[in-house]
């Protein structure tokens, strides 16, 4: 069985119709839709057919679910609907306007700098303190899951999200995916501190020839390089999120005091 995605103007749960494919990952297919007769716009997610026969595949999309039923944060999609019949399953969510980070730095070819990526990795902390503070974990904390839009960040995709108190099964050979996907909120933390680096690195250009550790190429402040290896588990690593906000607001105060002495 091949899971092809829907085509578009395909109508689902006698209330949506599809316009086009989103996106695509190892559970689910990913589409921008539409209420019948002109509606408003939303995100529609199938979990793929071959998933639907596995214990696995159906658990994954109930804990989805259930984890965006009860989220109600401002910076997490609402979920509008839950739809079971057969093979197809799908759950129908807000469409969030805006660009994630991967198009900004990889196709808009935006440029951040220390005090840019501080900020921002700021307003992700915070928003990732309340997912922790309700029991909860993203564990997917990736650029294409952090949105910039006109009321700041938004993170999407909770397909990978689940609770501290659930245990781990699954088994990951390559040690980076084995910290993300940890039922720890250090997963969440790890996650980020990547992302921070993509962000640093938007304005890179090498020097060298020789492929050198981000510390050595990075021009940054010994204060967020200290906090970038305990988010990455290279030091003793960050236990809460408050903790990382604390240095990085610290920072942050540091940069500006700088900047208005340099003017």
């Amino acid at each position: 069985m091949f899971d092809r995605p829907l085509k578009k103007g395909t109508q689902i749960c006698g209330r949506y119709q599809i316009r086009n494919v989103l996106g695509m990952g190892s559970y689910g297919i990913t589409y921008l839709a539409s209420e019948l007769g002109g509606g408003d716009v939303c995100v529609v997610k199938q979990l793929r057919q071959t998933k639907v026969w596995t214990s696995s595949g159906r658990r994954s999309f109930d804990r989805e679910a259930e984890i965006l039923q009860g989220l109600d944060l401002p910076a997490a999609p609402r979920l509008y609907d839950v739809h079971r019949s057969g093979r197809s399953w799908f759950i129908v969510m807000e469409y969030v306007d805006g660009k994630n980070f991967e198009d900004l730095i990889f196709y808009d070819g935006c440029i951040f700098d220390e005090q840019q990526t501080i900020l921002i990795l700021l307003e992700a902390l915070q928003i990732t303190a309340l997912l922790h503070s309700r029991g909860l974990i993203h564990r997917d904390l990736r650029m294409p899951n952090i949105l910039q839009t006109g009321e700041g960040i938004r993170i999407i995709d909770y397909g990978l999200a689940c609770r501290l108190t659930e245990s781990e099964t699954a088994f990951y050979r390559q040690p980076e995916k084995r910290l993300m996907r940890s039922v720890s909120v250090k997963s969440d933390f790890y996650a980020l501190g990547h992302f921070a680096l993509f962000l640093l690195y938007s304005g890179y250009i090498p020097a060298a020839k020789k492929e050198k550790s981000w510390e050595e190429e990075l021009s940054i402040s010994s204060g967020l390089k200290s906090v970038l290896r305990k988010m990455l588990q290279i030091d003793s690593p960050y236990e809460c999120a408050q903790d990382i906000i604390d240095d990085l607001a610290s920072l942050n105060m540091t940069s500006r005091v700088v900047i208005q002495e340099n003017i």
